[in-house]
């Protein structure tokens, strides 16, 4: 064998055992430490954020919005709200599917629609008229400039689970109204269930739906 045909046997050795350490650190030890000091130390958000119900049972996670919608009826296209239950924000998103149909949505993203698109101004005015229809009761009146703008616009990943306190304020008396509670009660649930921006400063107030909707349905169990 001349020189030339043992180097390049070197090499490939060489490049063989490269890529064999390279595959061990980073395709399997790399993730099995990440994957350990996860579990350990935040085994919570390591595992999607789980939420159980007051029985214990798994129904979501806190990353990702849900929809409470009545089951369609004949003739239907899109399902009606549950009425009962706190709403979550409007989910216009990329796509839909047929793995999640409590959510509306295929991939993460916005509507990427402009002020000025028709399509988003249709939506937006469907969306407030909506909410000062379901909203209104017999002794609260909705007015349309007290909908947040939460209420009528999907969020920039399309998934949020979260709600402004505005927003939740709004949908009260209805809430209070068609589970026969006292409208003040359930305003303290909302309150008990706003979360205040992150190390004071970061984001926004805000309240997680899924979360005050079970804290609704342990109220309404009592």
């Amino acid at each position: 064998m001349n020189n030339t045909a043992r180097n390049t046997a070197r090499l490939v050795v060489a490049g063989f055992r490269a890529l064999l350490v390279l595959t061990l650190v980073t395709g399997v030890l790399y993730p099995l430490a990440v994957t350990g000091i996860a579990q350990a130390a935040f085994p919570h958000h390591a595992n999607g954020s789980e939420i159980t119900d007051g029985d214990g049972r798994v129904v979501g996670s806190g990353l990702i919005g849900q929809r409470y919608d009545l089951p369609l009826t004949a003739g239907q296209e899109t399902p009606a709200p549950d009425l009962r239950w706190f709403q979550p924000r409007p989910s216009n998103g990329l796509g839909t599917n047929t793995a999640n149909t409590r959510y509306e949505l295929l991939l993460s993203g916005a509507t990427n629609r402009s002020g000025d698109n028709a399509d988003l101004i249709k939506w937006v005015g469907d969306a407030k008229a909506a909410a000062v229809r379901d909203n209104s009761t017999a002794g609260f009146t909705v007015k349309p400039e007290d909908v947040p703008a939460d209420a009528v616009t999907s969020s920039g990943s399309g998934l949020d689970p979260h709600i402004s306190p505005e927003y939740a304020k709004l949908q009260v008396h209805r809430v209070a109204e068609r589970n026969h509670l006292d409208a003040t009660r359930v305003e303290r649930l909302v309150a008990d269930h706003t979360e205040e921006r992150v190390l004071g400063f970061l984001g926004e107030p805000r309240v997680n739906v899924l979360k005050l909707n079970i804290a609704l349905r342990e109220l309404t169990r009592k």
